[in-house]
């Protein structure tokens, strides 16, 4: 990669992709169309279909990491955000493969991050993939149902608790100074727990009501093994809230997984108990991990 002068404000859009070929002819071309140009970092996580040949070959403007594995959705960001600080730029844009973004988004993120500096992210409305409703799991964290919800709010910039990380604006500053994805996460909570992290240090997570971007992906219904799954990232965040003293996190992360498998087998239900014994004895598997993440995470970078 080449050591050019960067545009002010410069802006890297970091994409994470794993057979990315459904939505690479919207999500790529979305973020050509800006009105803010923006450079375009694709890592991809070992796709088995065409997606490195289809950016090859359609899409030479962008700049793309190939890896092997399939590392995450945490540790593949975490090479494009050091690859990008490392260049200088101002401004991060992480994008998921399924989600595209309208022509004055990443301008209008921008323009308000300059204005309200207290934002270490910038989430714009996270539509669906038809536009004519709010991301299912963006309305449970914000209560927005529709663009015209959005457009109701009173003021540009609103905070939340949080907003999950499929579009997010990050200041290269904020980065340097949290830290990036806590690789304790194979997927699922690292936005949350970097989200917490953010929080500890004084920042502030907002949307921002005049940018727009969608996200298509389905409801789906919850197996048995997903739902434990989550259980375990859950309890994992708990783990290593940067909030919590060791031991408030061992009570809300290792006790409480084994409270709730005692209170399945108190009322019979042995499979439940059972589950919730797993994810606890897999949480005492990653206990060296918890403690070296809640150790390097309680470091400011500089």
């Amino acid at each position: 990669m080449n050591e050019t002068v960067l545009p002010q404000p410069a802006v890297c859009v970091i994409i994470v992709s794993y057979n990315f070929m459904p939505w690479i002819h919207r999500c790529l071309p979305s973020v050509k169309a800006s009105l803010l140009p923006a450079t375009v970092m694709v890592i991809d996580n070992g796709s088995q279909d065409e997606t490195c040949r289809i950016i090859r070959k359609e899409y030479p403007w962008v700049e793309l990491v190939e890896n092997r594995d399939n590392l995450g959705f945490g540790r593949a960001n975490n090479i494009g955000m050091e690859l990008a600080l490392k260049r200088g730029f101002e401004f991060l844009f992480l994008l998921n493969q399924d989600a595209w973004i309208e022509p004055d988004t990443l301008s209008n993120l921008v323009d308000a991050s300059h204005k309200n500096r207290t934002y270490g992210i910038l989430s714009p409305v996270h539509l669906n993939g038809r536009g004519d409703a709010a991301d299912f799991g963006f309305a449970a964290y914000t209560g927005i149902k529709n663009r015209e919800g959005a457009m109701r709010l009173t003021d540009e910039v609103t905070p939340y608790p949080f907003i999950n990380a499929a579009m997010w604006l990050i200041p290269a500053a904020v980065i340097s100074e949290t830290g990036v994805f806590a690789p304790i996460f194979a997927h699922y909570g690292e936005d949350r727990n970097w989200v917490l992290r953010l929080q500890k240090r004084g920042y502030r997570l907002g949307l921002v009501r005049s940018a727009f971007g969608y996200h298509d992906r389905e409801v789906r219904a919850v197996s048995r093994t997903q739902l434990f799954y989550s259980e375990y990232v859950y309890f994992l965040t708990e783990a290593v809230n940067p909030f919590y003293s060791l031991p408030r996190a061992v009570a809300y992360s290792l006790l409480a997984a084994l409270k709730k498998a005692g209170k399945a087998f108190f009322s019979g239900r042995v499979s439940v108990g059972n589950a919730y014994l797993g994810v606890a004895l897999r949480l005492c598997g990653k206990c060296c991990a918890i403690l070296r993440t809640r150790r390097e995470t309680r470091i400011m970078r500089r």
